[in-house]
């Protein structure tokens, strides 16, 4: 009943297999290998263009990375309060832009709101040196609170940034459980919505440690092949990189265990509005679940076994757990069975 995160689960046994196989022999190091070549031109098929695309390890580099390509001196970056970039990396992504600023944004249900963020970029339309002055905007698909953008609401977002000439990065580190949620293709849900940049998520959907950062716009990449080497995320051996990805996205694998992840997720969400004794906190559409549950019932459950977070309310909703309740986090993932799904339900 590990239901804590997605990185806790392991890798995917089709991909623990690709390691293995690419572990004997020798190729061409830094991201020069025929394997490398290929999956970096899989991932123009993938997006229906042609795209420039940076393995990195893990996904702060990759939101941090991504926002470190089009990095200005005063920048300010708009994103939502709760997005991964702002709560939890660590200060890394205004580390490695150089101390530009992120400005939190509010919305409900984890998403950025197009008049709050419109109103916030505003505050920026006269220049001065001491304000600063807009950088980028990032969103997060799937977002922090498991609510998913629908491709209106990327467009809205999208068409925000370009009237105002910032680029749009997406962070995508549940990216397919969004995807196939919105049973939509890759294009559909980025540069044809308006999306320049995208941190592809793998490593939470059954890879090991598996992240790339792609941009949509060829020219906008320039500077990222020294960016990547300054930040030393330019690996020797980023073949073992490409030799997930390679398993990762073949024959649609990739989309298969996202779409489990969610299939078993809507399991929990529908046995949690069943209870008596736990009630949805709100809606989700991915492979995360919010539920307030009665805080002896959740201890009940930690002694047998079941593995989540509790969870802060969101902002615009402070009072929703009671005195004697918590609000609790659980994710699904490539690994999950219904089995985990209904004992923990039985323990609630």
């Amino acid at each position: 009943m590990f239901f804590a995160s997605d990185n806790w689960a392991g890798a995917h046994p089709a991909i623990a297999e690709s390691l293995v196989r690419e572990a004997s022999g020798y190729a061409s190091a830094y991201g020069t290998s025929d394997l490398d070549r290929r999956i970096e031109s899989e991932f123009n098929t993938i997006f229906e263009r042609e795209v420039s695309v940076f393995f990195v390890g893990t996904g702060t580099a990759a939101n941090s990375l991504a926002l470190a390509s089009v990095a200005r001196a005063g920048g300010v970056t708009f994103c939502h309060f709760d997005a991964h970039v702002n709560a939890d990396e660590g200060g890394a992504p205004e580390y490695l832009t150089h101390a530009s600023r992120l400005y939190p944004v509010e919305g409900e249900n984890g998403k950025l709101d197009p008049e709050a963020l419109k109103t916030a970029v505003s505050r920026f339309d006269v220049p001065s040196v001491h304000q600063g002055r807009p950088m980028a905007i990032t969103m997060t698909q799937a977002t922090e609170a498991g609510t998913i953008y629908t491709l209106d609401e990327i467009a809205e977002i999208g068409i925000i940034a370009k009237s105002r000439r910032l680029p749009l990065h997406m962070d995508g580190a549940r990216f397919a459980n969004a995807l196939v949620a919105l049973d939509c293709t890759p294009a559909e849900m980025t540069w044809k919505r308006g999306v320049d940049i995208l941190s592809f998520g793998a490593t939470k959907n059954g890879c090991w440690c598996a992240e790339a950062i792609v941009f949509f716009n060829p020219e906008m990449a320039e500077e990222m092949p020294y960016i990547r080497k300054r930040s030393a995320q330019l690996f020797s051996k980023t073949r073992f990189v490409s030799a997930q990805l390679d398993a990762y996205l073949k024959d649609g694998l990739w989309l298969d265990l996202a779409r489990h992840a969610n299939q078993v997720a809507d399991r929990l969400r529908a046995g949690l509005s069943a209870s008596n004794r736990a009630r949805l906190a709100w809606n989700t559409d991915s492979n995360e679940v919010f539920a307030v549950v009665g805080r002896d019932a959740a201890k009940a459950a930690e002694a047998q076994g079941a593995k989540f977070y509790e969870w802060l309310p969101p902002r615009e909703n402070p009072h929703l757990v009671g005195e004697n309740e918590v609000l609790i986090r659980l994710v699904t993932s490539f690994a999950s069975t219904d089995e985990d799904v209904d004992r923990f339900l039985e323990l609630l």
